[in-house]
Order: C-alpha cells, then structure tokens, then sequence
C-alpha cells in the first residue's frame, strides 16, 4: 500500500524561531533577544536603516516598505538615510541594505572586512544577511542585507518583512500583521540563491465584470483612460507591482480587455521598472502593444502581414522605442486579430519572416548586431505549437513559452534535443479562462496537488526561464498565486508529499491560526478545490452528481454542508481583525461553493420527484429559490466589507451558462411544482427506491423498459455493499394525511422504520432495509408488502432478494458488491520498482481521493513496454461476470493530461489481470497539430469531466485474482479503478470504495 498522506512542516525549512512562520525559505527571525540576534526593535527604539543614495531606485522604494512594515509589527518606525562609506555616523548598530556591484556602502563594507559574498556575486536574483562586525567607521556591528542584484536586494527585504510577521497580502486581502514589541534577527541571518524560474509572473486576463468594476471604483473618479477608458492606471498598478515582488514574482502581463498598459497611464512602464517588475504581454500582443486595442487605436489597415506589412512593422517599431528604456521580456511572433488564429494562407514561411523583421526591429532600437541579450519569448498557444510542430524554426536565444490546454493540463515540454536552446523554455498556466468548452472564471477551482504535479513537471522538463500563469480577476485565487510564485522561486523544497503542508503555514501566517486549527483549513481548500475541479462551477447542472445510485448527491451535499460548518466555526473563532481577511480567502469561497452547489442538485432533487408525483418537491423548489437569493446575499456581502473596499470583485456571473460564454445575468436553474392541493392517480402514497429513477404505484417511464404496467420492482442487496443497506422513500403523492407500514414474509429482513405516517407538514420518510446475514444461505427472496390506510391507494408489493456472498478466510483484498469493485488508486496491494522509478501517491489530487504517478519522472524520454515496468498491483475477489458470460470491464480512470514529448507519441497505460497478456491503451487521441481531439472539448469531455475513462475488457471466472497497472508513460496519473462485473451504475464519481478484507 502507498503510504498514507500526512500533513507536516518543511523540516529544516519551515522550523521556526519563536513560532516564526515563514513559507518556503529557512528563518532568521525572534521575537526576544537571544544569544547571537542582532536587534531590529528592542525596548522601543529601532535600529537605523542605511542605504546608499547610488542604489537602485527600486531598492530605495523597497527599504520605505521594509522600515514601514517593522513599524506594522512593533509600532516603531526605525530611521532611515542614505550614507557614504566615510561619513560618521552616531548608531552603534544599524540595518545596512544594498546590492552588490551598486552600492558604494555595500561594496565598501565587502573591501573593509573582507566578508565573502561568492554565494551571490554575479547571481540573478540571489540574497544574503548576516551580522557583520566593524562594517564601517563609526558602526560597531550592523545586519548588512545584501542582493546580487536590484531584485536580490528587494526580496532580502520583502523576505525578512513576511518573516516579521507582514503578509504579502497585508492590502490585497486585508491580512493584519502579526504583533511584537520585540524584533530580532539571528546573527547568522538569512540567505537564497538564485530562484528556480527566472522570470515568474502573473497574467491579468478576462478582467471584465468584475477586476475593471472594482478598479473603477477604487482608483478612479468614474472615468478611465482618455483614449481606452481603462481603469488600470499608476494607482492600481504600483500596488500590484508591491504584491508580486512580496511573493518573490518578477514578471508581468498586465490586463488587454480594453486596455493598453502604456497608453491608459503614461507612468505604468516607468513605475513598473522602478519597482523592478520585468514587463511582458501575452501570447497575442507582440513587440509590447497592445493588440487589439492599440492596433483599434493607431494602426492602419488590417491585422494581416502578408498584405499590410509595412504599417504593422512601423506599429512594432513605435512600441519597442517606447519600451526600449525599460526591462522587458518581449512577446515575438503574431497572431490574428482578436486572440484569434491567423488568417488562412498565412503559413510557417510568413511567421518566421515575421520574427526575423521584429528581431531586426530589436537591433535598430537597441543599436546592437547582438539581439541575444535582449529577453524574447515565443509563445507557442494553440494553434502556434502547430505550426513549431510542423517545422517552423525560430532563433536559439527566443524562449519557447509553452502552454496549457487552458485547463491546467500542459501540452508539451522541452524534448531532450529541445533543451540545448539557449533562451530555454517556459510555461504559460491558467487559473482562469475564456474559451471551450465553458468560461471559468468566478471561484478558486484548481487543486494545488494538480499544479504541483505539472509545474514540478516543468523542473523536471528543464522549463524553467518563465513561468506566467492566468490569474484572471486576482482575486479569488489569491493562495493559487502565492503557491505558484512560491514553486518559481524554490522547486527544490518541495514535493508531493509536502504541498498540504503549504496552506497549513500560509494559514498560520495569514490567521495566526493554532497547527491543528492550520491544518483544518488546509483541509477545507483542498476539499473547497477538489470539489470545484471536479467539474468546473460554470458547468455545473442538476444532473452531474446521480440523484439516485451511490447516494452520490447525498454525499455532494453532505460534504457541502460539512465543509460550511467547519469554516463558520473557525471563522467565529479568529479575531475581529482577522475576520475579513479569513472571509475574503476561506470561508466566502466555501460558502459561494456551497450555495451553487447544492442549488443545483436541489434543482435535480426537485425536478426528479415532481417526475415521481411527491408533492415534497415543492419544498426543493422553495430551496433552490432560497439558495438562489442566498447566492446574491453572498455577493453583496463581499461587496460591503470593509466599508466597500472590494465592491464589484465578486460580479462575475455563474449561474445557468448556456454556451461557453458567460451568461449575461445569472438566472435561477430550472424548478418546477406539483399541484399538491390534487391527488396522484394512485393514492396518495409515493414509493421510491434507491438506484431507481422510477415510483410506484402506477406507471412511470423508468420503473421498466416498457414503461407502463411494470411489475413489483425488485431490491437487492449483498454484504459487500458499502453503505451495509438500502432505502426507500415513501412520500406523499397528494394533499390526503395517511399512515402505512410495510410488512414481510421472513424474520432475517429489517425495516426501520415499519410504519409511520405522512402528511403535508412531514411529506416525506426514508426507510432502511437491512439485512441479518447470519440467518441467511446464498440467495434468498423475500417479500415486501407496502400499505396505507387510505381507500383510495392503489396497492403496492416488492421483491426483496438478499445474496449472501462470501470470500474465503485467507483472502485479503477488495470484494465486489452491488456489481462491481471500486478501488482508490493509492490503496494498492504490492508496488514494484523498476530503474529507481516506483508508483507514488499525489495526496489530494483528483476527484475522489488522490492519485498515482511513476516517480521520478526525471528528464529522460523514459518509456517501458507493457509488462515491463514499474507496476501496482490490486488483488480483487468477483463472484460475477458481466452476463456470467465470463468477461468484466476494467475502467481505469486517469488525468486529462497530454503526451508531454509533443506530437509523435500518445501517451498510454497498461492493465492486465493475473498472468493474462497487458492491454496498453493510448487513451488521449492524436490531434491535429497544436490542436485536441474532439474528446477534449465539449461539456461531458475530458476536461469538463476532468479525467479520462479507459476500459480494458478481459475474460475471468469468478474468484481472486490481481489486477496490474503498468506504467509505460513517466506522466500518467491513475485516480481510481473500478471493475464492473455486471452491476455498476451511472454516476460521475463512480461506486464509493468496495470493502477490503
């Protein structure tokens, strides 16, 4: 069996000194003095902050930041100054900031005590802090933070500052800081190397209702930019640019609906590079425009180079000029108008004329023959991998940024030949999207075991220079971006058996929250996430959970329920100050979650028992109305916290999507009523069974295949089932009270209830049928009787066969029960290695439980023949086939994911039963190049389903036997097995686990 997920700490790197919390990186941080800390505030006085005034701009912005979030903690503001290495200074001891090879203070203290700064000269991105003795003249001992390089020196800062106790999300998602009158750092001080990812951001995309709303409100007088009407001006962007260099991000593609970051507001560029965020734009707006709208704006003639090309070369040439004095990673290539393809008859000949004249651009504005050192990135979105695919070359130094099929699933790495590219390769992810099958865009649905297991794939692939992922609005996929970025900036930490361990210390650090109190909202976001990414909120209807088999609705809504309980209790249990913030990140999007969720399976509820003639139908109508309003009252209270701070972030419509798009206006799912004042043909008595769509007495569609004068239906029930019994429903079909019991012909039968009675104020009851298996031999019938003391009630009689199975003593594993054997893909029986790769449990990941993957996964193009390979194995006992016919189905169910060495390979998996030969099934189709198979798409594909169904068939007799799942694929991911021996039922999740002896 693969080891069972624990929630835990990084050890070594999330230990803390005095309960500081800091996450992913090692701390240096107490809160009272100690042998070897060096003071930052200590008996109300701060000690002084010194910089040099030839510093980076960014840095000494920075260090207002830094000196402002001590005074967050302590409630003293330390002084700051710039200073010269020779002037005197009074303070003893003193906070010394720089970047090496910048700063004339800093280098001045490396030549004065010849303090070894080899582990971040020349790095990117790399930091260092630590006591230092006599530094300079006049200072007897100073905390010297050091950065190889402007951003270097910004994160040594921003580190120690969350270290203190300041979120990165103190504004954005309103966190208090965390108080302390005292403040130390260890003498031995805190350092990082260079990050995993280069450049890591992210993309403000699909910001319409509710990002430009909001902005509106916030940084406007009500209107935006002269020629775009764009709220997203210097207000808003410089607290943006704050918040990712906070989360260790140094990249970014600002919002295109409407808007054209230069053009809305003169100083974002400038801003952006005084901060120190690297700018881009997304894969449809080369050379830094904005395209469509600058395009709308100042270009002339269509979007087309093979008949325009002179005017949309003069329009790259304006953009890189404007851009030139600034850092920037520059978007090559092109695309059609309006996020679109490229035209037809536009080929491989053109785009790579088209890169060759944008590189030539590059070479006049920067006056150099070398445009290798200038950043460049090719994205290679849909049908643009199509055209890599098929030939098309570009230079070595370009990076190729690939993507996502917009829902989480990457479609291609670097090949090993691919990795010896000197611009390297990247990832561009979504948390958000507009497009097929369906928009998502209004609440956090992506598992972070899922963006683990493909970002941490990245590493592995060598796809490391950038990483930008969709954020959409930003919010409400605040921990997902912290999580992201975090990834970027340390891979190494990190693996699947710790990513949990990531929301138990962001809770701590947001909430001040006790580890067992850490862990319970970590447990809520995965279950708030698991929930959402097993379908997609925007594709959610009445009938996705079955209303009927494997009290699967049931389950979805009692999960529901558990979950709101849960985060109204820590909620009420958390500080006044806290509770926006808590509100914002966990328990809005539980309660959001939750309302929609249950609406819709209400709607189901409702919509199934009016087909049945139970008047308690119309209770779920007045449900689904409520939760309607309920969905609303939600909206409107995110709205109104805080005075209003975040009004419009939540505008985004959700409910009842008729077509990709997003709805005009959410409108309430489909109900419908029973005439309750007029009785059911029948009588007034309803009979329902569980696993039947169908209702007696009297004729309805589903009680049979002929679909009237069915006879009494059958209930059966085996002791391997694992509820352990059955249900019936007796409800009112009518306005008339009555009372009915229910009888049998054997003893070893239990009815609970036997009786009862129902009226309109208690319409319904649900009766348990069980059964004494000790008194029971093979298969044994009994009869049911079911009657009401009504004139007018047409009678009604059942079957009821019990089928003892049983196993043999010296049997261990899974036993099928109601016709079929369900199996968790981590609860294997034996795992085997091969070449140091063995099957490993994903916790959390996926739609039921967790997952299995081959690891490592490493960077070779590794593949097995079926039955050669790392295997799992699961032994299984069947007392049928389906037919007893002799064969069953074996339904394999893994992850949508893609064959990740490009076109020339599906990717596979291989099952096999005992000795029988291994059946390999290519289960992700051949697709047009850069394009997916028509499974993908659609509102019951693979992605809207979120998993893939691969069914072997194989021929068996009844009794114990070993199911093997090979892997031939390094990436597959298996979630769950279940075996059909004849009797398993629709449903989306499919049969709950099968008991294991």
């Amino acid at each position: 069996m693969l080891s069972p997920w624990r929630l835990g700490t990084l050890v070594g790197l999330l230990a803390a000194v005095d309960s500081v919390l800091a996450i992913g990186q090692a701390t240096c941080v107490a809160f009272k003095s100690a042998p070897s800390t060096f003071p930052i505030v200590s008996g109300g006085s701060g000690t002084p902050i010194f910089l040099s005034d030839d510093d980076w701009p960014g840095v000494q912005r920075a260090a207002i930041d830094f000196a402002m979030d001590i005074q967050r903690v302590t409630g003293v503001m330390p002084s700051m100054a710039n200073i010269t290495a020779t002037a005197g200074t009074n303070a003893s001891n003193a906070i010394i900031v720089g970047t090496l090879g910048r700063s004339s203070l800093i280098d001045a203290i490396v030549n004065n005590t010849k303090l070894d700064v080899s582990s971040v000269q020349g790095q990117w991105e790399s930091f260092l802090a630590k006591e230092v003795k006599n530094p300079l003249p006049g200072i007897d001992s100073a905390y010297v933070m050091i950065g190889a390089d402007k951003r270097g020196t910004i994160f040594s800062m921003y580190d120690h500052s969350e270290q203190f106790g300041v979120s990165p999300w103190y504004w954005w998602a309103d966190v208090p800081s965390t108080q302390h009158s005292e403040l130390f750092v260890t003498s031995s001080g805190c350092a990082h190397a260079s990050p995993t990812v280069k450049y890591r951001g992210i993309f403000l995309n699909d910001e319409q209702p509710a990002l430009q709303n909001w902005a509106f409100v916030k940084f406007t007088n009500g209107t935006g930019a002269a020629l775009t009407g764009s709220p997203f001006n210097q207000l808003f962007y410089t607290k943006l640019y704050e918040l990712i260099l906070r989360l260790k991000g140094n990249y970014l593609w600002p919002a295109q609906w409407s808007s054209a970051f230069a053009v809305d507001d003169h100083l974002n560029q400038v801003l952006a590079d005084w901060y120190g965020i690297a700018m881009g734009t997304s894969h449809e707006e080369p050379m830094t425009r904005s395209t469509p709208v600058e395009w709308t704006l100042f270009g002339d003639g269509p979007w087309d180079y093979s008949v325009n090309m002179q005017n949309i070369y003069n329009f790259w040439l304006a953009g890189t000029e404007r851009a030139e004095p600034y850092e920037n990673v520059y978007t090559m290539g092109m695309r059609g108008d309006g996020d679109e393809p490229l035209a037809e008859g536009q080929d491989i000949g053109l785009l790579e004329q088209v890169i060759s004249d944008q590189r030539g651009i590059l070479s006049k504005v920067f006056n150099t023959s070398d445009v290798t050192t200038i950043p460049q990135m090719w994205c290679l979105y849909k049908e643009v991998e199509g055209f890599y695919d098929d030939g098309m070359t570009v230079p070595d130094d370009i990076t190729l940024l690939w993507t996502d099929d917009n829902w989480g699933n990457i479609r291609r790495f670097p090949t090993i030949a691919e990795r010896n590219r000197t611009g390297g390769a990247g990832v561009y992810y979504h948390f958000d999207y507009v497009g097929d099958p369906r928009d998502f865009k209004w609440i956090t649905s992506s598992q972070l075991s899922k963006t683990y297991e493909e970002m941490s794939l990245t590493v592995d692939r060598e796809a490391t220079r950038i990483w930008i992922v969709n954020v959409g609005d930003l919010k409400p996929y605040e921990m997902d971006i912290e999580f992201f970025l975090t990834l970027g900036w340390n891979a190494s930490i990190w693996n699947p058996n710790n990513v949990a361990s990531f929301v138990n210390s962001w809770a701590e650090r947001e909430f001040g929250m006790s580890t067992e109190d850490a862990a319970t909202v970590a447990s809520i976001l995965a279950n708030v996430t698991r929930f959402n990414a097993r379908r997609k909120p925007e594709l959610l209807n009445s009938t996705v959970y079955s209303l009927v088999n494997y009290r699967e609705a049931e389950q979805m809504l009692a999960d529901w329920q558990n979950l709101n309980t849960t985060a109204v209790r820590l909620y009420n249990s958390v500080s006044s100050n806290k509770q926006p913030a808590f509100f914002q990140l966990v328990l809005h999007p539980v309660q959001a979650s939750a309302t929609l969720g249950t609406m819709w399976i209400f709607a189901g509820i409702n919509n199934l028992r009016a087909s049945q003639a139970r008047v308690s139908a119309n209770e779920y109508k007045t449900k689904v109305e409520e939760l309607f309003e309920t969905d609303f009252a939600l909206e409107e209270e995110y709205h109104s916290i805080l005075d209003g701070k975040w009004s419009h972030m939540m505008d985004q419509t959700h409910v009842v999507y008729a077509y990709w798009q997003q709805p005009m206006h959410n409108t309430m799912p489909l109900v419908t009523k029973v005439q309750q004042k007029k009785q059911a043909l029948t009588g007034p008595m309803r009979i329902a069974l569980e696993n039947s769509l169908g209702a007696w007495p009297g004729d309805n569609m589903n009680d049979c295949a002929a679909q009237f004068s069915c006879g009494p239906p059958t209930i059966a029930l085996d002791p391997f089932v694992p509820f352990g019994n059955t249900f019936i429903d007796i409800g009112a079909g009518g306005p008339t009270s009555f009372t009915w019991n229910i009888s049998s012909n054997v003893s070893w039968l239990q009815i609970s209830p036997s009786s009862g009675s129902i009226s309109p104020s208690n319409p319904e009851t649900r009766v348990f049928l069980s059964v004494d298996w000790s008194n029971v031999s093979g298969a044994e019938i009994a009869n049911l009787n079911f009657l009401s003391n009504s004139a007018n009630q047409t009678a009604q009689s059942a079957f009821f066969l019990a089928n003892k199975t049983v196993v043999p003593d010296d049997f261990h594993g899974f036993v099928e029960g109601d016709g079929g054997i369900s199996i968790e893909a981590a609860h294997t029986s034996r795992n085997t290695s091969i070449d140091g790769i063995t099957w490993i449990e994903l916790p959390e990941y996926g739609r039921t439980l967790s997952a299995i993957t081959p690891w490592p996964r490493g960077g070779d193009e590794l593949n097995f023949t079926a039955g050669a390979g790392p295997h799992v194995e699961y032994d299984f006992y069947n007392f049928n086939t389906i037919g007893q016919a002799g064969n069953i189905t074996v339904n394999t169910v893994v992850a949508p994911t893609f064959n990740n060495y490009g076109p020339s390979a599906n990717i596979s998996v291989a099952v096999s039963i005992d000795d029988l030969e291994p059946q390999t099934t290519a289960f992700f189709p051949t697709a047009p190049a850069g394009g997916t198979p028509p499974q993908w798409d659609g509102t019951d594909g693979f992605v809207a389903d979120s998993f893939i169904n691969v069914p072997n068939n194989f021929t068996i007799s009844p009794g114990a036997h070993t199911l093997k799942i090979w892997m031939t694929e390094p990436t597959v991911v298996v979630q769950k097995i279940i075996i059909d021996t004849g009797g398993v039922r629709q449903s989306y999740l499919g049969p709950p686990e099968s008991i294991r002896v």
